[in-house]
């Protein structure tokens, strides 16, 4: 069941939420998406294309469902591309990009997008009514298919086609760049983490022979 979104500043919204903007993303940047990676025991390549499937979730206007999506794709890829194989766990855990406080820029910049690239200049409006009616609809008290009907149909019928046309580009591009850069970045961390292997070993080496 995807569960409903409440305000921040909303006095029955859990402590979390209230916290400031900057301590929230902190969190969510360090023990959501970078923790998994860094922790992961698995080759730096099958972690990074976790990254990549959960970002190509991630990227799409389908909050809530985003993990199963991300399930879906790890069971297909499991059977018929054994070689793509991904870290499933980093895969849900990066579906958080988009999360309470981002979904409402974040579908925005879907929405737009995909104005601009079906040439309906007329139609981009501001962004606060775009944020307060998105805000609405996600804070609804609602159980799992019903969430399945608004996270998808409902969003289609308010903002129609533009909006996933629009975050197609995006999630070709996030989800790649996550992939190069979660690479690179684990691949720095395990050089680190295996020269203080090596320098505690040497260490260790040289207390026995004096």
């Amino acid at each position: 069941m995807a569960p409903p979104i409440p305000s921040p500043e909303s006095d029955t919204a859990p402590a979390s939420l209230r916290r400031p903007l900057a301590t929230r993303l902190r969190y969510m940047v360090v023990y959501r998406l970078l923790a998994p990676i860094l922790r992961s025991k698995h080759p730096p390549e099958y972690t990074a294309r976790g990254v990549l499937f959960g970002l190509l979730a991630a990227l799409t206007p389908t909050v809530g469902v985003q993990m199963l999506i991300v399930l879906g794709m790890w069971a297909l890829v499991r059977a018929f591309r054994p070689a793509w194989d991904f870290n499933l766990i980093v895969g849900c855990a990066w579906t958080w990009v988009t999360n309470i406080i981002t979904v409402p820029p974040v579908y925005f910049l879907f929405l737009i997008t995909g104005r601009v690239m079906m040439g309906q200049w007329d139609d981009i409006g501001g962004y606060g009514e775009f944020s307060g009616q998105l805000s609405g609809m996600l804070s609804s008290q609602l159980d799992f298919f019903e969430s399945l009907w608004l996270y998808t149909v409902e969003l289609f019928r308010v903002w129609g086609l533009p909006m996933f046309v629009g975050s197609i580009p995006w999630a070709i591009i996030g989800s790649w760049a996550g992939y190069r850069w979660s690479l690179g970045l684990m691949r720095r961390f395990g050089d680190r983490r295996r020269n203080r292997a090596a320098r505690r070993r040497e260490a260790r080496r040289q207390a026995a022979e004096e």
